[in-house]
């Protein structure tokens, strides 16, 4: 038996190793066989809030661009944020050409990217949308090799839902998917294939939960459209507050007998909702025809439950005009509210201060800023904690603010000179009146500071010590050793 048998496995052997007898083989993705990813390489810098006439060292970030149609690339905005310089590289080649950001939203962390030279994309495939992901299917992140290759990590979409982008932490539709990944080249925006299509581009990786926030193919296909107009419209908000009604007690107050609906706790000033006439109290019951429950969900026929405010900020559009069904004071009303989005020249404290410089005035050494996120994030992740607290209180209740207020102009810092002896601790108050003249900007800084009060910039606080004085005639005899000293460009930035 042993005699009959060696024969036959030498001659298998003999035939292997001529590559006669095929081998098995996994079978491919489809992701393997597309050419539609490139590498990105952004370099950027990011301003110093802390000294606001400065930037800190540049840093360059990478991660992959996504072809889509029309010869542009899809990037998050996060790896473009504060650019200088884009590089566009195709791994398995090396060939590089420039790039230009054409269109970029923060708020739902999307940014379109133009080749310098538009041959240098002629060969690859565009890839389109996907439409029809479900919890439980799966998808293909793609990474790249140091020797281009593209590297597939196999996950499973585990969840859709409305959840915080990471900017400006408004809600928007994601996908949450299951994916054990390695750190690769590129780690600020991979795409999520399913099927050969784009299901969405990753954005938060958890290494410990091994969960990965994809930024959904409706809110892509979104900010396509409105990149496509003239004018960018952005993503709307309806401008409104609202708290579960499951509680019966209060079911049982306001004499809603409906089943389901929300409580209007807020409306913002001035937004789609005020100008549309919704009120505190209301209680919302149908949005779009929709009905909503008792905690904001509504039944989408694609996405299953999921907040209401998907339909107000991704589904329509800025100009739409969308009917609310609401409960008031024991009457049902249908108000349409014509949707909008946020204007920013009226943030109080804005969220993120990204691709621009921060403004600044500088008075005799004293450092004038308008309140920003981005001031308070420089105490580090726990900025919340650590920051100021009256300016971390100011910003989390900005709305309740008056709607006149303006900015919140504070001394960011005095920087020690003649004419600021005995003011030098003093830091992150906030500035009520220059020369009797409110602050509402610093532009109101300025043009109070062009009248001095008895040959003194008069500064009135809404702290402790209430008020600080300055020389006007030293303060501008000054002025050119306060800039040689301290190395500032300016001492302003308007």
């Amino acid at each position: 038996m042993i005699i009959r048998i060696l024969p036959l496995f030498l001659a298998l052997c003999l035939s292997a190793v001529a590559g006669v007898v095929p081998q098995p083989k996994s079978k491919p993705d489809a992701a393997s066989k597309i050419l539609s990813v490139v590498r990105v390489n952004a370099t950027g810098q990011v301003y110093d809030f802390v000294r606001p006439w400065a930037k800190k060292p540049p840093v360059t970030k990478r991660g992959l661009g996504t072809l889509i149609e029309g010869g542009r690339l899809l990037v998050t905005a996060e790896l473009v944020a504060n650019h200088t310089f884009i590089e566009l590289e195709k791994a398995a080649t090396a060939e590089k050409s420039s790039a230009e950001v054409e269109r970029v939203d923060y708020e739902c962390n999307l940014a379109i990217l133009k080749p310098a030279d538009p041959a240098f994309l002629e060969g690859m495939k565009p890839l389109a949308l996907d439409s029809g992901a479900r919890v439980g299917d799966r998808a293909t992140i793609l990474q790249l090799e140091p020797n281009g290759e593209i590297a597939q990590t196999l996950g499973t979409v585990t969840s859709i839902s409305v959840g915080g982008y990471p900017l400006d932490n408004m809600g928007l539709l994601l996908f949450r998917l299951s994916a054990p990944m390695q750190q690769r080249d590129g780690s600020f925006t991979l795409p999520a294939v399913r099927d050969g299509k784009l299901l969405g581009l990753l954005m938060r990786y958890d290494a410990r939960s091994q969960t990965a926030d994809i930024i959904s193919t409706p809110v892509i296909a979104h900010f396509l459209k409105e990149a496509a107009k003239p004018s960018y419209g952005g993503f709307a908000r309806a401008g409104l507050a609202f708290a579960s009604t499951r509680d019966p007690q209060l079911r049982r107050y306001i004499g809603l007998n409906a089943a389901g609906g929300v409580y209007v706790t807020e409306v913002m000033k001035g937004g789609a909702a005020d100008k549309a006439g919704l009120k505190k109290a209301d209680v919302i019951l149908a949005v779009d025809g929709h009905a909503v429950d008792q905690d904001g969900n509504y039944e989408d026929p694609g996405w299953g439950r999921i907040a209401f405010s998907h339909l107000s900020n991704t589904i329509f559009h800025p100009g739409d005009t969308v009917p609310f069904r609401i409960f008031r004071e024991g009457n049902i009303l249908e108000i349409p509210v014509k949707l909008e989005a946020r204007d920013r020249s009226k943030i109080i404290s804005e969220s993120y201060v990204v691709d621009r410089a921060p403004r600044y005035v500088i008075l005799g050494g004293v450092v004038f800023m308008e309140l920003s996120r981005p001031y308070l994030q420089e105490w580090g992740g726990e900025w919340m904690k650590n920051a100021p607290q009256r300016l971390v209180f100011l910003d989390a209740f900005q709305n309740e603010l008056p709607k006149d207020r303006g900015k919140i102009v504070f001394i960011s810092q005095i920087l020690p000179t003649p004419d600021t002896l005995g003011y030098d601790e003093l830091d992150n108050l906030v500035v009520a009146k220059v020369n009797g003249k409110e602050i509402r900007c610093l532009d109101d800084v300025v043009a109070a500071a062009k009248s001095p009060v008895d040959g003194f910039q008069k500064i009135e606080l809404d702290e402790d010590p209430g008020l600080i004085f300055l020389d006007a005639a030293a303060i501008e005899a000054n002025r050119d050793a306060l800039m040689r000293k301290y190395s500032l460009p300016a001492l302003q930035r308007l």
